[in-house]
């Protein structure tokens, strides 16, 4: 082979082996932020909330993947430390951020779980725990056993089911016919009875007199 081919032959090995390096510097960092991360969050990871926010907060590094299909593939989940769930299920997707209306219980360690769909379409996911000590124990909210669903009305933990109104079940017994002829009954018999009586008496009266003036 030739000295002037060799050189060539070179120079093409060195031209692809820069341009490979070339693709892998610029397609790395492109491939390494194409999913969305946290950038902030309402409440902040180990914050202690004494009041309740608007809305609980998830906001990431760029625009959020919203088909506007009821926000699918989005979720924010509020936990308490006796796996009790918070809020209505509902979130709302706003450029980079995901928000949901806050609800809490009882004072405690709360943890939220939620995830997001990426602009790239994966989906990121991730949690974070608070402590809520609220200064007004009135904004608390009753837990439900298991995760809401928007739109869907959840009965909150140990509420009692409403009773129907209506006709009482135990309705006091009516008397029955012998019921009634007994209590009526009683002063009729007691009636004819005296009047018995008294017929008797006056029927000896009368042959006791009549037997009086026989003798006489």
């Amino acid at each position: 082979m030739s000295h002037s081919r060799k050189t060539m032959k070179r120079a093409f090995q060195v031209a692809a082996a820069f341009a490979a390096a070339t693709a892998l510097v610029v397609v790395a960092p492109a491939t390494a932020t194409a999913h969305n991360y946290l950038v902030s969050s309402t409440p902040q990871q180990g914050e202690v909330l004494t009041s309740l926010p608007d809305q609980f907060v998830i906001t990431t590094n760029d625009d959020l993947l919203d088909l506007g299909d009821g926000a699918g593939g989005f979720a924010l989940q509020i936990i308490d430390s006796d796996g009790l769930y918070y809020g209505d299920g509902c979130v709302a997707v706003d450029g980079p951020s995901m928000t949901a209306t806050a609800a809490l219980g009882a004072p405690g360690q709360y943890t939220i779980v939620w995830q997001v769909v990426s602009i790239d379409g994966h989906t990121v996911s991730d949690q974070l725990t608070f402590t809520w000590q609220p200064d007004d124990i009135s904004q608390s909210s009753a837990g439900s056993a298991t995760p809401p669903e928007c739109g869907v009305s959840n009965e909150p933990e140990g509420q009692p089911e409403a009773e129907t109104p209506g006709e009482p079940t135990d309705a006091p017994a009516e008397p029955s016919e012998s019921d009634d002829s007994a209590a009526e009954g009683f002063p009729t018999d007691l009636l004819w009875i005296g009047g018995a009586i008294i017929a008797v008496a006056i029927a000896a009266g009368a042959t006791m007199v009549a037997l009086g003036r026989r003798k006489g």
